[in-house]
């Protein structure tokens, strides 16, 4: 078994600064989960505390039902995968392959099976004798995962391996980590600022920030039932849109009021929103979850601002009486123009409700 635990786990540097909060985490056997944040939410120091290369303040860490705190890198029985690459320039593409393996004495007629069989994974046959400087950065990266692949580790660490990549050389990497999970099911961390690659890599998702784990659950949970108003606005692309509202009954049934917009609170909410009867709160609505039509009356229910052409779509920034949403999945032979009027229709069961001041969903 290759699980990993991080149990209460903190990071101080000094007394200023204290990096990773209390992280609490399970990442079973065979898991791919990704950690995933803005910029200093400490994922990446979470990651390095795993491999060793950043010592913890505080808490334990297991891998593989081991202790590890103590236990310097090489001794983790884990594989590491850097944003840079890290491969040794002055080697052939063979014997960065090998390095690992030699490291450990392992006889060169086993190094030689096991590099065969990875570069067949990987489609790495015929860069065999190059140098990576000879490579583009996505054979490098690729280089860089069967470096790992032969080592056979407990674990695999990505510590944003793609982010050096244009956006279809990352996409084309995506789709390769997909079909190397079927084939080399080992447990997994990938860290990354980008929510898309998240989304689509991870069996579970971490969303951290502030060195706090703010929610964990699979992509999809992550997405339809966010923890708090900030896994709401940074997981989905484009962003959720978040508009005040004061929550009036009329006639028994539970209401959502903002200027130029009344819509009726999903039946799933109207228990948990019942004390709010008077108050304000903020409501959540996912772009696609608005259409819009024109509007044969100049003052509408709001007017396009902004439009983004997206080929098979379009964004729109619809203004409404002081504030304003994006609205996705708009059909691009709308001919709609800046300045129109449109009237909105929200699908009212996919709300979702933030607390004012704490920011966390209210239930």
């Amino acid at each position: 078994m290759s699980e990993i635990v991080l149990s209460q786990v903190n990071k101080h540097y000094g007394t200023a600064h204290h990096a990773v909060k209390d992280v609490d985490l399970t990442i079973a056997d065979k898991e791919f989960v990704v950690l995933v944040g803005p910029s200093g939410c400490g994922k990446s120091t979470t990651l390095r505390m795993i491999a060793g290369l950043e010592d913890i303040s505080s808490g334990e860490i297991r891998i593989g039902g081991r202790v590890v705190n103590d236990l310097p890198p090489r001794d983790r029985d884990i594989a590491m995968v850097f944003q840079n690459y890290a491969l040794y320039l002055h080697m052939t593409v063979y014997d960065n392959l090998a390095f690992g393996l030699r490291n450990k004495k392992v006889p060169e007629a086993e190094i030689k099976k096991s590099i065969d069989q990875v570069a067949g994974i990987l489609g790495l046959g015929e860069m065999m004798q190059r140098r990576p400087r000879q490579l583009s950065g996505g054979q490098q990266q690729r280089v860089a995962l069967g470096r790992c692949i032969v080592r056979n580790p407990q674990a695999f660490l990505f510590d944003e391996p793609l982010s050096n990549l244009d956006a279809k050389l990352r996409t084309q990497m995506r789709l390769e980590l997909k079909r190397l999970r079927t084939q080399v099911p080992t447990t997994s961390v990938f860290v990354t600022h980008d929510q898309v690659e998240a989304m689509t890599l991870g069996d579970r998702v971490v969303v951290m920030k502030d060195g706090c784990i703010q929610q964990c659950g699979t992509p999809l949970e992550v997405y339809t039932e966010p923890a708090n108003k900030f896994v709401a606005g940074f997981i989905g692309a484009p962003a959720m849109n978040f508009v005040e509202v004061e929550i009036r009954a009329e006639d028994g049934v539970l209401m959502a009021h903002a200027p130029g917009l009344r819509l009726r609170v999903p039946e799933r909410c109207r228990q948990t929103l019942a004390p709010w009867v008077d108050r304000r709160v903020t409501m959540g609505i996912r772009p696609e979850h608005v259409s819009i039509k024109p509007s044969d009356d100049p003052a509408g229910s709001g007017h396009v601002e902004v439009i983004e052409q997206l080929g098979s779509e379009i964004l729109l920034q619809v203004r409404v009486e002081g504030w304003s949403l994006t609205v996705s999945r708009v059909d691009p032979q709308g001919h709609l123009q800046t300045g129109d009027a449109v009237s909105l229709s929200i699908v009212s069961d996919q709300l979702s409700f933030f607390h004012p001041e704490t920011e966390w969903l209210i239930k």
